[in-house]
């Protein structure tokens, strides 16, 4: 079993690396505004008859919007360690503005389309890269906590959404609600630009020793190693995919993928439909909309709950959990509750759904060792955005019908798949450490690798 416990400088705080959480929970609210504008118009959307929206084809659209993300998400969890962190944060957010501004300007169904897609790419990039940003800068001991703290973000910004969705779609239309999502352009990239720090160890693997000193220093990190440095080139990022099936991880690895795929499919099954099925059900379209925004502040509780559940409990114990009670709250939305009693319900319910997913991001860390980590965020967000596309899809095919109760069911089917999964983690890799996948020459060999990985890294510093 690996076993991540390097050193932190006695003046690696919270207060020491803010900036960095304060720049990540700052793109990702605009994330999270942007991917819940579609939600919290889409009822605007279906009732213009201009664009010709049907549920079936606002699922497609929404599958469309986070098929993008997948891409963008395995592009993004590749490629930062070649192209940096700070580059691949600015260009996605460039992305999800620019996608916003076309879904404004569409005369149709199938240019808006492809506007959700574009932002979807976006999207998708930045979610992974700002993971792995706050696990490499986070206090020793409170990796869950900053994570959960940057995901607050992501709720806030779906609050926003929804509020701007209630206040300006009904008398202006739903055009001038997407124009909001080019904001992030104007007001994110020049703070990133100016401000985010690059990855120490992605300096370090540029050849950029001194500055990846000076990073750490200043944020009170260790020094980086070579072996906390990615493999530089092609096949460096090539060898980064494939060391995530090593033996200390290659069974953890799609359980860790199973899991992201359920809690996706809730986060975008639940943030697409959750207006729709709500009104499906009975309540009427202003509280339908509304439900999308006590959803996400209960997302915001959840997370600040959770962060410090899993730093004190383990993020697997509170994922699972988490998951176990987001189905307990679905199957409780499928009766006919009075107003107040289904408020309470939603809200409860967006405690543990947004953060049972996060969880399974705080549980990666723990998985990959230092190198691997931004390429395993990547993949763990990126495949299991297949359960972000299926989400909306299979929302928008069930409600098509009209068919609220079945569409909770789903919901709450996806949540038992999730705890399943990630309860099956610490117990594949234990039984990895009992001996059936690392042996004694496997470590020999694996620290020979290692040392002749540093003594390459010093020539091509000589050579250089």
């Amino acid at each position: 079993m690996q076993q991540h416990t390097s050193q932190r400088t006695p003046q690696h705080t919270f207060r020491s690396v803010a900036p960095v959480i304060a720049l990540c929970w700052l793109v990702v609210f605009f994330d999270g505004m942007d991917v819940n504008i579609y939600g919290a118009v889409l009822p605007h959307l279906i009732d213009d008859p201009d664009l010709g929206f049907s549920p079936g084809t606002a699922g497609t659209i929404g599958s469309w919007t986070t098929f993008g993300m997948l891409l963008g998400a395995l592009a993004a969890g590749t490629l930062t360690d070649w192209a940096g962190r700070k580059p691949m944060v600015t260009g996605s957010v460039v992305l999800f503005s620019a996608g916003s501004a076309l879904c404004a300007l569409a005369p149709s169904a199938e240019v808006f389309g492809g506007g959700r897609f574009l932002a979807g790419l976006g999207l998708g990039g930045l979610m992974p890269i700002g993971l792995a940003i706050v696990a490499e800068f986070a206090p020793p001991g409170r990796a869950a906590l900053a994570t959960g703290l940057m995901m607050t973000s992501y709720h806030a910004g779906g609050m926003a959404a929804t509020g701007i969705g209630l206040a300006v779609a009904p008398d202006h239309g739903w055009r001038w609600v997407f124009w909001a999502g080019v904001i992030p352009a104007v007001v994110a990239v020049p703070l990133v630009l100016k401000w985010l720090p690059e990855s120490p160890a992605v300096l370090l693997a540029k050849g950029h020793a001194d500055r990846a000193g000076a990073v750490a220093a200043r944020y009170g990190l260790p020094a980086p190693t070579p072996a906390d440095a990615p493999e530089a080139g092609a096949r460096g990022r090539f060898a980064a995919v494939l060391s995530l099936f090593a033996p200390g991880s290659r069974l953890a690895t799609p359980l860790l993928w199973i899991a992201s795929f359920a809690g996706l499919l809730l986060v975008y099954g639940v943030s697409t439909w959750l207006p729709e099925l709500m009104r499906a059900s009975g309540y009427s379209l202003s509280s339908s909309v509304t439900f999308l925004m006590v959803i996400n502040a209960g997302g915001i509780v959840g997370m600040l709950v959770a962060g410090r559940a899993a730093d004190r409990f383990g993020a697997v114990k509170v994922s699972a959990l988490w998951f176990l009670l987001t189905a307990c709250g679905a199957f409780l939305l499928r009766a006919e509750l009075p107003l107040g009693v289904a408020y309470a319900v939603v809200f409860v319910t967006g405690v543990w759904l947004f953060s049972a997913q996060v969880m399974v991001y705080a549980t990666a860390p723990s998985v990959y060792t230092p190198a691997q980590r931004a390429t395993g965020l990547g993949w763990v967000t990126g495949v299991g955005r297949t359960g972000a596309v299926v989400g909306p899809w299979l929302g928008g095919a069930v409600i098509e019908d009209g068919n609220a109760s079945l569409g909770f069911t789903t919901f709450a089917v996806a949540a038992i798949l999730g705890a399943v999964a990630i309860s099956l983690v610490p117990l594949v890799r234990r039984a990895v450490g009992r001996g059936h996948g690392i042996t004694a020459s496997d470590a020999r060999n694996a620290s020979g690798l290692l040392e002749q990985q540093a003594v390459d890294f010093r020539r091509t510093r000589r050579a250089e």
